[in-house]
């Protein structure tokens, strides 16, 4: 048999190449793509049921239909993800993910929600934003009207405007909420004997299966529990002992009986809070704590609770 001339063959490689390009988006559902990244070496998987354009002038894989972008242990999902890609050594590197439409961000302990997303590959970083915003980990719940940022080596998140954090009926609002999470597998582990507690049903922040172990509260803040409400400037509120720190034109009311300050240690867990006074200036005098307490029963002509702020 005559062998084939090198040009057909040249020609028909090329037309086997092309087809295979043609045919990529349509297996994209089983195949999807597998490429390095440059910061820790570990290679990103994309796939998506409606395919994947690939845009090789823009250096950029397009993937439509419940797409997913995989490394590691996290996962991006969206209707549409858009990875932008360089030529590293060894091979495409992906940089940055654009994520579009029902945006859902999962870890080993946490998940982050929105309707757009933009991550980060090479500083591990998500930015998250539009409607319904929400992290979730195993007990507690953060919202935010803003954005949400989520910071992937750190395990940190911000939760910017109106910034949400609930865990049963314990809750800290604020301007801008900042929580640390423990790495997954590093919280304590729960003791023995001791029931799962639902997360519906939680009885307070910083219980042992908790993954939040830290939340910085700025601006407006507010901490709310069945009985209690304190408001202050600044927060910290620290998970392992549920002690809420609150600092800046403090206020805790119960009902109509309000006490006013400069400085508040809350417990939550016992309901316990001490109000302290803080010199305006250094060596300046402190001003003293006040106190409005109503006879249950009677209505105070007049009185700081009567203008405060509701929970919101």
């Amino acid at each position: 048999m005559p062998a084939e001339p090198a040009g057909r063959r040249r020609r028909r490689a090329a037309g086997w190449l092309a087809a295979a390009l043609f045919v990529l988006p349509l297996c994209a559902r089983a195949a999807g793509l597998a490429l390095g990244a440059a910061a820790d070496q570990q290679p990103i998987t994309i796939s998506a049921a409606a395919g994947i354009e690939w845009r090789q002038n823009a250096k950029v894989y397009i993937a439509r239909g419940h797409a997913v972008a995989t490394r590691g242990t996290t996962r991006v999902e969206a209707d549409t993800l858009i990875a932008h890609y360089r030529q590293g050594k060894g091979g495409s590197e992906i940089y940055r993910v654009d994520a579009d439409g029902n945006v859902v961000i999962k870890g080993p302990a946490q998940t982050v929600t929105g309707d757009h997303a933009v991550y980060d590959a090479d500083q591990q970083i998500a930015v998250v934003t539009g409607k319904h915003l929400r992290l979730t980990t195993a007990r507690e719940v953060v919202t935010a009207r803003d954005s949400l940022e989520w910071y992937e080596q750190k395990q940190i998140a911000v939760a910017r405007g109106d910034a949400l954090a609930v865990r049963g009926d314990k809750r800290i609002r604020a301007d801008v909420l900042t929580a640390y999470l423990d790495k997954a597998g590093g919280a304590p582990a729960a003791g023995k004997g001791r029931a799962k507690e639902p997360q519906a049903t939680a009885a307070a922040f910083g219980a042992e299966a908790s993954r939040i172990r830290r939340i910085d509260a700025q601006g407006n803040v507010i901490v709310s529990t069945a009985t209690d409400v304190g408001r202050g400037d600044y927060g910290v509120y620290d998970a392992r002992t549920g002690i809420v720190t609150l600092l800046g034109h403090v206020t805790i009311t119960r009902g109509q009986d309000v006490v006013r300050g400069q400085y508040a240690v809350v417990d939550l867990n016992r309901n316990i809070s001490r109000i302290m006074s803080l010199p305006s200036r250094p060596g300046g005098k402190a001003r003293r704590v006040e106190g409005l307490f109503v006879r249950q029963g009677a209505t105070a002509a007049a009185g700081p609770a009567r203008g405060g702020r509701h929970p919101r």
